[in-house]
């Protein structure tokens, strides 16, 4: 049923949750493709130009992103799953997943939620809300578990 599973990931473990759920979905004859949104921070203002931030480079971003993702990659392949690995720099982390999403042919995104509600949710937004409302194709979400010494 499904060809093109998309995996969002951001870095974090809980993020990364969702892979197992990714996994067991392919069955070894469906490419995993593992992606993460690259956004830079807003840049500080200085009262001097003295005390100016330098803004990290984006390629390197990038590079970290894809450094990151490969690693993962690698350990899927190790177990016999199709999988790939890709990166992007938007600001908008939502639309850039389902951009991604209709330009690539994926059939399934595969990610996690945090759980936020309240003002949480109203400062930070829901990404995976944002997804749901607009992916051209079905979204899995999987609440991700706080481990205790995150917690």
């Amino acid at each position: 049923m499904y060809q093109r599973i998309l995996v969002p990931l951001d870095g974090s473990k809980l993020a990364e949750q969702a892979i197992p759920y990714a996994i067991e979905l392919c069955k070894g004859s469906v490419d995993v493709i593992l992606f993460q949104v690259v956004h830079l921070p807003l840049p500080l203002a200085a009262p001097d130009a003295s005390m100016a931030v330098p803004l990290p480079d984006p390629q390197e971003l990038l590079q970290e992103a894809l450094d990151y993702l490969n690693g993962i990659a690698e350990r899927l392949r190790e177990e016999g799953v199709r999988v790939s690995a890709d990166a992007v720099e938007r600001d908008v982390v939502a639309e850039a997943i389902v951009e991604y999403a209709e330009t690539h042919d994926i059939d399934l995104i595969v990610m996690t939620t945090h759980g936020r509600s309240g003002i949480s949710r109203l400062i930070f937004g829901s990404v995976a809300e944002s997804v749901v409302r607009h992916a051209p194709c079905p979204v899995l979400l999987v609440r991700a578990q706080v481990a205790e010494e995150e917690a």
